[in-house]
């Protein structure tokens, strides 16, 4: 049973949402309130909505960073979503703990309610590309999952810079890396962000979910994951979980990142680049791997280490976003995180403001964003659906995969040698 307390920061939140409803705000999960040009008009103080004056809109709202203690970064639960109307008993029925239900039960295609799958345990990441740090994610995972199903979704995302691997690629390795998780890998093309995840397993008939994250995201997807239960899913209760805090300094697991071995991959640094891959697998296949990153990522003499991993270069990411030379307003961008693609409707000291084209609004931080990539076909140049064996598209795939300039028609030479 809540408690008084509880049920009074509940309504006081939903009362704040209410109003910002009615005068067409939108929220960013910090207690900021934007009109629908971005500007930052009103807060939250106390559960109530309090308009801000000329003066209070042209200041900055603090940095996220700098309120974020490390309790705070620990797992959370989130049962309970900011902003959510309450929902009157029955309408829609009741989960099998006797929570209500929000919205209408998932149905077979006879309209039948469909069987009740319960928990669902998710993890959706940009692997890009996968190490040992990844490993301790998903293990975290399925300790989580117990004898609940367990999906692991990669993302979408790719780009030459920081997302090098496309979808594919990313799969075939992850299984080579982890086969203990094979099974559970998911190479969905419709699993564009955690929204879609989240749908998908709403749709299946789950009635609970779990997402695993690292601790440094685990108040993002928090924030993201329970705003949205009730209207574009609905689960029971959704909990977000750390998988454990990372130490950049550390020589280990806890130190390994995707970010530190692009780098390594770039700096050709193949010693750095291999104490991030597992060791089922052997130096020559990680050489391998190195070698065909080095060729995504297209590393050439004058490469600049802000563009393929921010975290390690700040300064000059900075630099670049405040002489206006990325992310201008206006701009597509794509949090890198959960996947939301948006246009940017404001900029601010240290992170963006987007929009979806479903009006859903995010922030997020310079180093958690990419710009928005429509239709890359990666580096071969053919984008994974036509990639048919048999096909044109298919020789075009592998011909750029193997370096390969010119494949002579062996068949054709044979017919004309008969002839002859």
């Amino acid at each position: 049973m809540k408690s008084f307390l509880s049920f009074l920061s509940e309504a006081r939140t939903s009362q704040a949402s209410e109003m910002a409803s009615r005068q067409n705000l939108s929220g960013d999960g910090h207690g900021n309130w934007y009109d629908k040009d971005g500007n930052r008009v009103a807060v939250t103080k106390k559960g109530k909505l309090e308009m801000l004056s000329k003066k209070e809109r042209q200041e900055e709202p603090e940095s996220e960073e700098k309120n974020v203690t490390p309790k705070q970064e620990q797992p959370a639960q989130q049962s309970v979503q900011q902003g959510q109307q309450p929902v009157q008993q029955g309408e829609f029925g009741t989960f099998g703990d006797g929570t209500p239900r929000r919205m209408p039960m998932p149905t077979r295609a006879d309209g039948s309610p469909k069987e009740d799958l319960g928990d669902l345990t998710i993890v959706f990441g940009r692997f890009n590309p996968p190490t040992i740090g990844h490993q301790k994610l998903l293990d975290a995972a399925r300790k989580e999952a117990g004898k609940g199903r367990l999906k692991i979704y990669p993302s979408r995302t790719q780009d030459k810079k920081k997302n090098p691997y496309d979808a594919d690629e990313k799969v075939d390795i992850m299984k080579q890396m982890m086969p203990d998780h094979a099974d559970n890998i998911i190479n969905d093309p419709n699993s564009k962000t955690i929204f879609d995840v989240l749908k998908q397993g709403y749709d299946d008939g789950h009635s609970n979910v779990k997402i695993v994250v690292g601790a440094d995201r685990v108040k993002e997807f928090a924030k993201l994951s329970g705003d949205y239960n009730g209207k574009l899913y609905d689960f029971s209760g959704v909990e977000v979980v750390s998988a454990g805090d990372r130490d950049p300094d550390s020589e280990g697991v806890e130190g390994m990142s995707a970010s530190k071995m692009r780098k390594a991959a770039a700096d050709n640094d193949f010693k750095t680049y291999r104490g991030g891959i597992p060791t089922n697998i052997d130096d020559k296949t990680a050489k391998v791997m190195m070698n065909t990153l080095r060729k995504r990522m297209q590393v050439k003499e004058g490469w600049s280490l802000w563009e393929i991993a921010p975290k390690f270069d700040w300064k000059n990411l900075r630099e670049n976003y405040v002489s206006n030379k990325i992310f201008q307003k206006d701009d597509m961008i794509e949090n890198l995180n959960h996947g939301l693609v948006g246009k940017i409707i404001r900029r601010g000291t240290n992170y963006v403001i987007a929009v979806t084209e479903d009006n859903i609004m995010f922030k997020s931080w310079l180093r958690d964003v990419t710009e928005a990539v429509v239709n890359y076909s990666g580096p071969s140049g053919v984008p994974a659906s036509q990639r048919e064996v048999g096909t044109n598209s298919h020789r075009e795939y592998v011909s750029r995969l193997s370096g390969l300039k010119d494949i002579k028609n062996f068949i054709n030479k044979h017919k004309k040698n008969k002839k002859d």
